[in-house]
């Protein structure tokens, strides 16, 4: 076996953290793929919306594959249903949140390349949704977006 393979697991990343009612599961990090992907299960329930700002990133792709349900993604303006067997690739730069807008649970893998995102993003978020019992602290979720790479959107107009 090479020196590179002896580290190899299943799920390195078994934690579940949960933002409110979302929860999301790494199952690749990038350090488990030398920066190169990382790679994540995210389950929201009917009805349920993002909670952080809509956002754009500029050092990463992120690609949503839909596994159960449907989920509604927002980019640059335009609504895109993302339902099972099917991909949505979010470019660098691109303004983008989600929704789940049915009355069915929704499961999406996402993976972000080069993984420059990992866990700890969403472990702080998870602290500041959850903290809040309500809307999260919006100065907050920007401090922790901005200190992970994430671009929050400016306000909408009218």
């Amino acid at each position: 076996m090479t020196a590179q393979a002896t580290g190899l697991e299943v799920n390195p990343a078994a934690e579940t953290i949960r933002l409110g009612q979302l929860s999301v599961r790494f199952l690749v990090t990038g350090e488990n793929s030398g920066g190169s992907v990382a790679v994540f299960e995210a389950a929201v329930p009917a009805g349920q919306r993002l909670m952080a700002p809509a956002h754009s990133h500029n050092h990463y792709e992120e690609t949503i594959y839909g596994v159960e349900g449907v989920l509604t993604w927002t980019v640059d303006g335009k609504q895109i249903d993302v339902g099972p067997g099917e991909a949505l690739c979010i470019p660098r730069g691109a303004v983008h949140r989600f929704d789940n807008n049915g009355d069915v649970n929704v499961k999406v893998l996402c993976a972000v390349t080069p993984a420059a995102i990992g866990p700890q993003f969403f472990r702080e978020a998870a602290e500041v949704i959850n903290a809040s019992g309500g809307p999260p602290d919006k100065a907050k979720m920007i401090e922790i977006m901005l200190r992970h790479g994430l671009t929050p959107a400016p306000p909408t107009q009218g």
